[in-house]
C-alpha cells in the first residue's frame, strides 16, 4: 500500500455532521490501490476488561479522480460522540490507519484512533432547504429594461442603439424587471440575483454611494417593495448584491476624509497608508484592487461593522429579500462574516447568504459563514471541455470529483453554479457561436449538483465579450432571439423541477472508473436512479453503461419514451455533441460489468 497517499484529516470535508445524528467520514487513498477499507469506531467511553469496545462497517468506494480513490461511510453514533480508524485492506496487506500513524494489528486503546468530540445540533451546515430547488437568474439592472423612462438621467440612450461601454447609460430600471417576470417565469425561474441596485456613480454600482437607497436611476423604494411582492407572488425569490469589501468614491465618509484628513470622524473606517490621500495607478490608501475610486472599508472597525450589518438587516426587515450575495467576499475578515449571519439570520432564518470566492471556499462553508459560493471551478471546467476545448471527458470528471471532494455534500448541493456572469464573456461567444455546445453546456448545468444560475439574455442566444460587451441591453424582439435554444432551457429547467433527482435530491456518482470519451454521471435515491450522459465531442460516441440494466423499465426523459432492457450491456449512442438523460429503478449498490 503507498502509505504517503493515504489521507484523512477529522473536521471540514473529511469527516462532517451529515444531519442531527449521523456523521460522514471519508478518507482518500492512492487510486487503485486499496481493495477495501472498514471503519473501526466506538464511544470513547465504553470499555470492556481493559479495552476499548468498537464496531466495524465497510466504507464505500464512492469517488476516483486522476490520483485517488475516495471512501465514504454513514454511521449514526449512539451518544453522539466518537473515536475510529481505518483498516485498509490490499491484497495480502492489512493496515490500520489511525491519528498516531500506522500499524499492521489493530488495537484496543481508543486513545490511538481519530476524535469526533460531538455532534453538536449547532454546527451543523444548515443552508436554506428552498435553495437545492432553485433556479437562479442573473439580472443586470441596467441592461435588463427600461421600464420607466422618467426616472431616466440626461445621459440615457436609446435601448441598445449603442454597444456597451463602461460608462453608457439605457435606462434599465426596477420597473422593467417587473414588466418581465412572466418572461421568468415561463422559463421555470424561481430565483433572481440582482447585482447592486444602491446609490452610486456607474452603470455597474458596484461603487455605493449610500447603502440605504435606492438608485434613482433604478427607481424609488416603493418600486422595489412591489418588485420583492411580485416576485414572491409567482413564487420567485430574490437575492441582493453587497459590496462590503469597499464602498464608492463618493460614500460621504470617504469624502470627509479627503476633505479633513486626519481630523476626520471617519480616517479609521478606511486604511489610509498615509495622508492627505490620492489616487492614481497605486492610491496611498486601500482599494479594491487598485482601483481609486472603490475604497477598502476596516470592516474591523465597530462602527463600519455596525454601519454595514444595519445595512444587511434592513433591507431584510424593510423589503423582505431572501439572500445576499457578497461581493469580494473572500477579503472580508472571517469576524464579520460570523456576526453578519447572526445578525441576518435573526432577521429571516432561512435566508441564503452566496459568497463571491473564487478559490478553495472551505474555511467560509463551515456553517458559521456563508451558505455556498459561487463555484467557479465547475465554471472553468465546463468552458475547458466545451468552449475551449482544451480537456477532455475523462479529465473534466477527474478536476470536478476533486472539487466535489474538497466539500461535504451539503455544502455542495446548494453551490453557485454558474456559466456566465457580469464579469465574463458571453456562453455562446465563449463557444465560437455554436449553439450545440452552447446547448450541452446547459444541459450540464441544469443536472448537475448544486443550484444553476443563468445570467439574463443567455437564454435567448445574446453575445458579447468581456466586460463591458457582455452587458449588452436585454433583445426583447422575438425575431433577435434564438428560440430554440431558449426552448432547449426551457425544458431543461422543467425536468429539473418534475424530477427532485436533478434538484440535489440524493446522491451523486461518476462513471469514471472506465476510460471513455464520454462524461456519465447518475443521481440517486434508494432505488430511483438518474443517468446523464453527455458527448461533448464533434463526433458520433457509444458510450457502453457499466452495470446491467437487464430486464429494467428505463425513460428517456428528454423524448418521454421508455424502452425495456433485456440485454447483460447497454449501449447507447450519442450524436455529435449529443446527450441522453435516462430514468429507471435500480439498487443504489450497482456491480459494474
Amino acid at each position: 500500500m503507498e502509505r504517503s497517499a493515504v489521507f484523512h484529516r477529522p473536521g471540514n470535508n473529511d469527516s462532517y455532521i451529515f444531519d442531527e445524528s449521523t456523521l460522514a467520514i471519508r478518507i482518500q487513498t492512492k487510486k487503485d490501490n486499496v481493495d477495501s477499507i472498514q471503519l473501526l469506531y466506538g464511544d470513547p467511553y465504553i470499555w470492556k476488561d481493559g479495552k476499548w469496545i468498537f464496531q466495524r462497517i465497510d466504507m464505500l468506494l464512492n469517488a476516483t479522480d486522476a490520483l485517488f480513490d475516495y471512501w465514504e461511510v454513514k454511521i449514526t453514533p449512539a451518544h453522539r460522540r466518537i473515536r475510529y480508524g481505518f483498516e485498509l485492506h490490499a491484497q495480502d496487506e492489512i493496515l490500520l490507519y489511525t491519528e498516531k500513524g500506522f500499524y499492521e494489528e489493530s488495537i484496543d486503546d481508543c486513545s490511538y484512533y481519530f476524535c469526533f468530540p460531538y455532534l453538536h445540533a449547532s454546527e451543523l451546515f444548515d443552508a436554506p432547504a428552498w435553495v437545492k430547488g432553485t433556479n437562479w437568474y442573473q439580472i443586470f439592472p441596467e441592461r435588463f429594461a427600461n421600464g420607466n423612462p422618467s426616472n431616466d438621467t440626461q445621459h440615457v440612450i436609446p435601448w441598445g442603439s449603442a454597444e456597451p461601454t463602461q460608462s453608457n447609460f439605457f435606462g434599465g430600471d426596477i420597473e422593467g424587471v417587473i414588466q418581465h417576470l412572466n418572461h421568468l417565469v415561463e422559463l421555470g425561474i424561481n430565483g433572481i440575483y440582482l447585482t447592486p441596485i444602491f446609490t452610486a456613480q456607474s452603470n455597474h454600482k458596484y461603487d455605493t454611494i449610500d447603502y440605504f437607497e435606492i438608485d434613482p436611476q433604478f427607481g424609488t423604494k416603493e418600486d422595489f417593495k412591489r418588485l420583492v411582492k411580485e416576485c414572491h407572488a409567482r413564487g420567485i425569490k430574490l437575492m441582493l448584491d453587497a459590496v462590503f469589501n469597499h464602498c464608492g468614491y463618493y460614500f460621504p465618509p470617504f469624502q470627509d476624509v479627503l476633505e479633513k484628513g486626519q481630523q476626520s470622524d471617519y480616517v479609521n473606517w478606511f486604511y489610509p497608508h498615509n495622508l492627505p490621500l490620492h489616487g492614481g495607478q497605486h492610491p496611498n490608501y486601500e482599494t479594491f484592487g487598485f482601483v481609486e475610486s472603490m475604497p477598502k472599508l476596516n470592516t474591523q472597525h465597530p462602527e463600519v461593522k455596525k454601519y454595514l450589518l444595519d445595512v444587511a438587516s434592513y433591507w431584510i426587515k424593510e423589503f423582505d429579500i431572501d439572500g445576499w450575495r457578497l461581493d469580494v467576499a473572500n477579503e472580508v475578515d472571517h469576524q464579520f462574516w460570523r456576526e453578519f449571519r447572526t445578525v441576518i439570520r435573526k432577521q429571516k432564518p432561512d435566508i441564503y447568504i452566496l459568497g463571491e470566492i473564487w478559490h478553495d471556499s472551505m474555511p467560509w462553508l463551515l456553517g458559521d459563514q456563508f451558505d455556498a459560493v459561487m463555484n467557479y471551478p465547475f465554471t472553468t471546467n465546463v468552458l475547458n471541455l466545451l468552449a475551449n476545448q482544451t480537456i477532455s471527458a475523462q479529465e473534466f470528471m477527474n478536476a470536478m470529483t476533486t472539487v466535489i471532494q474538497s466539500y461535504p455534500k451539503n455544502v455542495m448541493d446548494v453551490t453557485f453554479n454558474l456559466v456566465g456572469s457580469h464579469d465574463t464573456p458571453r456562453i455562446l461567444t465563449e463557444c465560437q457561436e455554436d449553439v450545440s455546445r452552447v446547448k450541452l453546456i446547459y444541459t450540464l448545468l441544469y443536472t448537475f449538483i448544486g443550484s444553476p444560475c443563468m445570467y439574463y439574455g443567455d437564454e435567448i442566444g445574446m453575445t458579447g465579450g468581456r466586460d463591458p460587451g457582455c452587458r449588452k441591453c436585454m433583445e426583447w424582439n422575438p425575431d433577435n432571439q434564438n428560440l430554440d435554444l431558449l426552448d432547449h432551457v426551457k425544458k431543461l429547467i422543467s425536468l429539473r423541477q418534475t424530477e427532485k433527482l436533478l434538484a440535489n435530491e440524493g446522491d451523486f456518482q461518476f462513471l469514471n472508473h472506465i476510460e471513455t470519451e464520454i462524461v456519465a454521471y447518475r443521481k440517486y435515491q434508494g432505488d430511483r436512479n438518474v443517468l446523464v450522459i453527455i458527448n461533448p465531442t464533434n463526433s458520433e460516441k457509444t458510450f457502453k453503461i457499466p452495470y446491467s440494466l437487464k430486464g429494467l423499465v428505463i425513460k428517456n426523459m428528454w423524448t418521454e419514451e421508455q424502452f425495456s432492457s433485456n440485454v447483460d450491456t447497454n449501449e447507447v449512442k450519442l450524436e455529435s455533441f449529443g446527450f441522453k438523460i435516462l430514468a429507471y429503478q435500480h439498487g443504489s449498490d450497482v456491480e459494474t460489468i
